[in-house]
């Protein structure tokens, strides 16, 4: 069993605290996406949008019971991110802040990106994106058709292509894009990008779950890059691209788990605060959900402490933790929803929330069967205990 130390249990507590403030917002953000704009002076947005952001570039951390939080550990951010979820898990992805951007920025960015990129979220707050999907090709670097190209003017490149169900990308200002140069794996890199270059267009998608995340259609026609935009270029070509991506999923699938296990949390709770005088049938089939969810934590918190480790079986234990926290992300839900009756949807309007946003929990980070299919490769190569 992981125990957190003093640390990491004080964010987990003021997290806590701040998710109280989210409840009665949750289901505003999912009528109205536009709502995270009233919303910002929220204590937990406001923590956010500087999370994750190194020391160097980060002079104001937040400060809880004496210790400087950065929001750079994946055990930090996980069990941070659960506990928010447990409030809204739509408002924590909603918020402005470097999130994925930062993480990709952190491995492949060089001082003057890095200054240049951080300097940009403490301005203001600002949202960022982290544009790799395509339409028919999702996440699959072989496929990839974006291109970047050199401008016919020699001065930088130029980016073509679409990306798909890209998070905030309608209500960003920077981010970075997934473009290739060159047939073959080491053709892919990646840029940091303005929303507000000509030729940059995003579109929002129409959402059933997460609506507050505003999943976008990006188009870009031509949208220059000047060359001192262009990620890793300081690195060997096998730190760039796809294997940046790799490692950036790496580090961000353990937080999409805990996002899962808030939803889960919430559902459950839910229930206990809602149907106090169940029989004991029931009592033991809400223990069992209340089991589970302690287990899935103990896997997520393992996959999280391998990633701040460096274990290479990082990437295969966040596949393990993913899967099984979107499993129960939706198998908690709609056991909610079966506790109280057929009219559960309509009678419980915060439980369908939950359900459609466990569901969206799927789709985030790639799919079960994407994870189990790493899964598998490490178990088959040696590089996963059987446990």
């Amino acid at each position: 069993m992981i125990e957190l130390d003093d640390r990491t249990k004080a964010i987990r507590l003021r997290a806590r605290e701040w998710a109280r403030e989210l409840k009665p917002l949750a289901l505003e953000l999912d009528g109205d996406p536009d709502a995270i704009y009233r919303h910002l002076d929220v204590g937990i947005v406001s923590y956010l949008t500087r999370m994750p952001l190194p020391p160097e570039y980060n002079p104001d951390p937040v400060v809880i019971d004496g210790h400087r939080f950065y929001g750079t550990g994946t055990l930090e951010r996980v069990v941070f991110a659960e506990e928010v979820a447990v409030g809204d898990a739509g408002m924590l992805l909603a918020a402005p802040g470097p999130v994925m951007s930062g993480v990709l920025i952190d491995s492949l960015g060089d001082e003057r990106q890095k200054k240049w990129f951080y300097s940009r979220i403490l301005e203001r707050p600002t949202w960022t994106f982290f544009a790799l999907t395509e339409p028919a090709r999702g996440s699959d670097a072989g496929a990839m058709e974006t291109t970047l190209t050199p401008a016919d003017d020699g001065d930088g490149y130029v980016l073509n292509g679409a990306k798909r169900y890209i998070g905030n990308a309608a209500r960003a200002d920077i981010g970075v894009v997934f473009a290739r140069t060159r047939p073959g794996p080491l053709g892919v890199t990646a840029v940091l990008t303005e929303a507000s270059a000509p030729g940059f267009t995003a579109e929002p998608l129409e959402t059933i779950g997460l609506r507050g995340l505003r999943i976008t259609a990006m188009t870009l026609d031509n949208v220059r890059i000047a060359a001192d935009n262009v990620l890793g270029r300081h690195l060997r070509p096998t730190q760039r691209g796809m294997w940046s991506a790799v490692q950036g999923l790496n580090r961000l699938r353990p937080g999409v788990a805990a996002f899962g296990l808030g939803i889960a949390r919430s559902a459950y709770e839910y229930v206990r605060e809602n149907r106090p005088g169940l029989p004991a049938w029931d009592r033991e089939r809400l223990d069992d959900l209340g089991r589970r969810i302690t287990g899935v934590r103990q896997l997520i918190w393992r996959a999280a402490r391998a990633v701040d480790e460096n274990d290479p079986a990082a990437g295969y234990l966040a596949s393990a933790a993913k899967a099984k926290a979107s499993r129960l992300a939706e198998d908690a839900t709609m056991e909610a929803l079966g506790f109280f009756g057929p009219g559960a949807r309509l009678e419980h309007p915060l439980l369908d929330k939950l359900a459609r946003d466990a569901r969206a929990v799927e789709f985030m980070e790639g799919t079960g069967n994407i994870q189990k299919l790493n899964l598998f490769t490490g178990l088959l190569q040696g590089r996963l205990r059987r446990a």
